[in-house]
């Protein structure tokens, strides 16, 4: 911790990466004439670069990425005639870079200027650079001038990234004569046209490269087919086309494409079968297909991708039934999205065999029968355990999920998702009360089927719930009162179905104000809904009153029982006495002399009262 010590003596190699240093480089630096090597990597470093650093001559590599640098990168950093390596990345460098920056560096190979978003390069169209860079990245930086035209110099390149560098228009055609890139990322900018200008020289390998073979070309505006150029990079690993206007089938070559671990065609115009071959890249961990016009069955084939973690084959037109080896030979599922095709039949019991599953999407389906009990059995939304894939870091995986009653789409995140979506098929029966024991899933929809019976009574366990929809169902009965210990409860959705009673109240429920959650059950009373439970009429009083409302005709009838035996007593004693002389004479005989009798008891209590007084 703390700033840079000015006085470092006569080092040749200066290493101080991840030490928590603050304060700025000074501007001393410049005095270690004999410095070859300069590291401050992932410190708190702030201020500007200083312009002494210039005076390095001998310097050789200097890397102050991440950290909090700002101002502009000085000018002298050209003189350093024997620089091969420059790291500036993530700070929040600003201005721009000319060719006056890199005048005198004929020996750099790796320049880094990565999420400087404030950063400009600014060449002239003209110009030729001095070195020949092996590696170089100016991601989030701003190009100027279009495609940079220097690149058509650099024959050595093994890692070129030109992400989210606001370039446009058409690959220049003297791009398809450059060498074979392994590493390549235009992703996220507003590049047009066909592919067919792709870098398809000769490959430069050799044994210094350590490079993923990558090619990354995802949201852009590239159209027309996938070209078969494509397929002699029999050495990707990860391709990546997403997003794009693509249209036609996936071409047949591709099967050359063996060392595929990722292959994401997402978000086009592609259509056709999935082809057979597919099934037969065993190295395959990640399959993205969504969002085309794909159609037909599974093929039998994709049950050899024994190490597929993502299928997610959502929006498109894909019918037949969910087949059994999904679950009895791909072991290593993470997430399995089929949202929104034609599939039929039911939702296959091996897929419980995928204890690691963490995201299961079918919603949009013509799906039947009921919820299998053995998805309580799904150990990755139990333990919220997460077991990383091996996919490269700049991996994107866009996955989109409907959480909360929107569509999110998760990039980098998506392993901290865990979602079961059931909606909009035709699932019966009740819920099964094993989906509780999910005690890290996030987000359950089983909205719009026809599922009945009541909310699962421990639902409360659900501990991690933040988004719960089982609106358009015909589910009854009461809303658990557990539902409210659902703390990290930010969506609810209980509307259309045959709910009944007070709605339960406290913790998180009491930020759901929102009538629309219980519109549609007409037995539901209490806030937020404005049916008051206190109304004796209402059929969803409490149960004490309903026991009561329930024994009102008997409570009537006891009533009219006691006023029946007092009139039949009554009467009946009356009748007797005047019909029978001799009884209604004993009677009043009976009644004097008892009349008599406390008459005289008064008397003598009034004369003892009168003689106390006359004593006193």
């Amino acid at each position: 911790m703390g700033p840079i010590p000015t006085f470092l003596g006569k080092l040749t190699e200066l290493f101080l990466s991840g030490n928590d240093l603050s304060g700025s480089i000074p501007e001393s630096i410049g005095r270690l004439a004999a410095l070859t090597a300069l590291s401050l990597y992932g410190n708190k470093l702030s201020g500007t670069i200083p312009d002494s650093i210039g005076q390095l001559s001998k310097l050789q590599f200097l890397d102050v990425s991440s950290n909090r640098l700002i101002g502009s990168i000085p000018v002298s950093i050209g003189q350093l005639s024997k620089l091969s390596s420059l790291d500036v990345s993530y700070n929040s460098l600003e201005g721009e870079i000319y060719e006056s920056h890199f005048a005198n560096l004929s020996m750099l190979k790796e320049f880094n200027v990565a999420s400087n978003i404030k950063m400009t390069l600014n060449f002239s169209r003209e110009w030729l650079p001095p070195f020949q860079l092996r590696d170089i990245d100016l991601s989030s930086c701003k190009i100027g001038n279009g495609f940079p035209q220097w690149l058509q110099n650099q024959r050595k390149l093994h890692r070129l990234v030109l992400s989210n560098t606001a370039i446009s228009g058409p690959l220049p055609t003297w791009l398809r004569k450059m060498p074979i890139i392994p590493f390549m990322d235009l992703s996220h900018n507003n590049l047009s046209g066909p592919l067919t200008n792709l870098p398809n020289g000769v490959a430069n390998v050799d044994d210094e490269d350590f490079f993923e073979q990558v090619l990354y070309l995802q949201n852009n505006t590239f159209n027309e087919s996938i070209p078969r150029s494509l397929c002699k990079r029999t050495d990707l690993v990860y391709l990546d086309l997403s997003k794009n206007r693509l249209t036609g089938e996936i071409p047949k070559c591709f099967k050359n494409l063996q060392n595929l671990a990722f292959l994401r065609l997402s978000s086009n115009g592609l259509s056709g079968i999935i082809p057979s071959f597919i099934g037969h890249f065993s190295k395959l961990g990640s399959l993205n297909l969504n969002d085309n016009n794909f159609s037909g069955e599974l093929p039998a084939e994709l049950w050899n991708l024994s190490e597929l973690c993502v299928l997610d084959l959502g929006d498109n037109a894909f019918c037949g039934n969910i087949p059994e080896w999904i679950g009895e030979k791909i072991k290593s599922l993470r997430v399995f999205r089929l949202h929104k095709n034609n599939f039929t039949g039911g939702i296959p019991r091996s897929l419980c065999t995928n204890i690691d599953l963490q995201i299961l999407d079918v919603a949009h389906n013509s799906l039947t029968g009921t919820i299998p009990h053995c998805l309580g059995e799904l150990q990755g939304m139990r333990d919220g355990h997460y077991y990383g894939i091996g996919f490269s870091e700049s991996t994107e995986e866009g996955l989109v999920q409907v959480m909360k009653g929107s569509s999110l789409e998760y990039t980098n995140t998506w392993y901290y998702v865990n979602n079961i979506d059931l909606s909009s098929n035709k699932f019966v029966g009740e819920i099964p009360v094993e989906l509780t024991t999910l005690s890290e899933l996030v987000g359950l929809n089983l909205a719009n089927n026809h599922l009945s019976g009541g909310i699962p009574e421990d639902i409360g366990n659900m501990k991690a719930l933040n988004s719960l929809d089982l609106s358009g169902n015909e589910l009854g009965g009461m809303i658990p009162p557990s539902i409210a210990a659902l703390t990290f409860l930010s969506y609810l959705n209980l509307s259309n179905n045959n709910l009944s009673g007070q709605i339960p109240t406290g913790n998180q429920l009491q930020t759901l104000i929102d009538p629309s959650i219980y519109t549609g059950n007409k037995d539901l009373c209490g806030p937020p809904l404005p049916k008051n439970c206190s109304n004796p009429d209402d059929p969803t009083i409490t149960p004490n009153k309903k026991y009561e409302a329930a024994h009102e005709p008997n409570k009537v009838w006891f009533y009219v029982d006691i006023i029946c035996g007092y009139a039949t007593g009554f009467w009946g004693v009356i009748v007797v006495l005047m019909l029978k002389k001799q009884w209604r004479h004993k009677l009043f005989m009976f009644a004097e002399e008892y009349v008599d009798k406390i008459h005289v008891a008064i008397m003598v209590r009034v004369n003892k009262m009168r003689i106390g007084r006359g004593a006193i």
